[in-house]
């Protein structure tokens, strides 16, 4: 059986535990599919991709497909009308960003609590002001849109700081470690009550474009909102707004509209605006944890069985 692989670990002994585990599988990766010789994509029987290279021509020209592991939780690139006219099973990698991006939260909660930019400005002008604001988190409420593993993975950090955590997803079910969970329909309860908004939100037909201007202005003129979920969440001209007329105190952007954000985009001038390049998930245990779902369900696909871990119902695109 051929795994094709657009997905390349960047530690050799990764793809040689691939080999050991798995001695009838012949594993073949490209840093790229059009580099994929057209004979051995049609023979491939599974693919693993970050789910940002497939084309519809490349799933009707891949004729033995039966199976795609995509190793980043986003589905939004993938052609999924093709994918459900040829009943091709797609899985995750879903759950495995809850540390980094959990992680990367609280540094950037504190990031903007201590006023590390301007600190960093003032030590490269080799300025002492012992008058730059500086505050604390300890009090303070959080708002987790899209909470989940990776909410309930922030709430437990944000409790070390005796923070209060509010949840919202799309049905207030209860998360592990989050001290009150909303629905979705419910956010003018919520956004004005947080200090900081922090969005985990996928990208499907019901969150693009859901955060308005109305919502920016619910919040507390004080408040940080930090997106590390999808650029589309929020037009970008709305929140630029909201930044400009004092609405919000300051925004930690990891994900964009068009990625790489372009050089003369007007975030990268924003005093308070901090821009990341969609990296917040990205440390050395990604690939790690993202081939051990994989290892788990290629044991299944190989041995016919049904216990997949983060099937996607293409239909719904998560």
């Amino acid at each position: 059986m051929l795994v094709v692989s657009t997905f390349v670990p960047e530690q050799q002994e990764l793809i040689e535990r691939l080999e050991n585990r798995f001695p009838a599988v012949t594993f073949s990766f490209y840093q790229n599919i059009d580099l994929v010789p057209s004979k051995e994509w049609a023979s491939a029987e599974v693919l693993i991709t970050y789910g940002e290279d497939l084309a519809p021509y490349h799933i009707h020209e891949a004729s033995a497909l039966q199976w795609i592991m995509v190793t980043s939780a986003g589905m939004e690139l993938m052609p999924l009308k093709e994918l459900h006219e040829r009943n091709i099973l797609v899985t995750n990698a879903k759950g495995i960003h809850k540390i980094p991006m959990a992680e990367y939260t609280l540094s950037m909660m504190l990031h903007t609590a201590r006023s590390t930019k301007k600190l960093i400005e003032n030590e490269a002008m080799g300025k002492w002001d012992r008058n730059t604001p500086i505050s604390e988190l300890h009090g303070k409420t959080i708002a987790i849109l899209g909470a989940g593993a990776i909410g309930g993975e922030i709430a437990r950090l944000a409790s070390a700081f005796s923070m209060r955590t509010l949840g919202v997803n799309s049905s207030g079910r209860a998360v592990p470690f989050i001290d009150e969970m909303f629905t979705l329909n419910e956010l003018d309860v919520v956004l004005p009550q947080a200090d900081f908004v922090a969005s985990v939100l996928p990208s499907t037909t019901e969150t693009r474009r859901f955060l308005q201007d109305r919502h920016f202005y619910m919040m507390k003129n004080s408040a940080v909102f930090l997106n590390l979920g999808r650029g589309d969440l929020v037009d970008e001209n709305v929140l630029i707004h909201a930044l400009e007329s004092g609405e919000i105190a300051h925004a930690v952007l990891d994900v964009f509209e068009v990625e790489p954000l372009p050089q003369d985009h007007h975030f990268w001038k924003m005093e308070n605006v901090t821009v990341t390049p969609h990296l917040s998930s990205r440390t050395k245990g990604y690939q790690p944890r993202a081939l051990e779902i994989f290892e788990h369900n290629l044991y299944v696909f190989l041995h016919g069985g049904s216990d997949y871990q983060n099937i996607i119902d293409v239909k719904r695109g998560y």
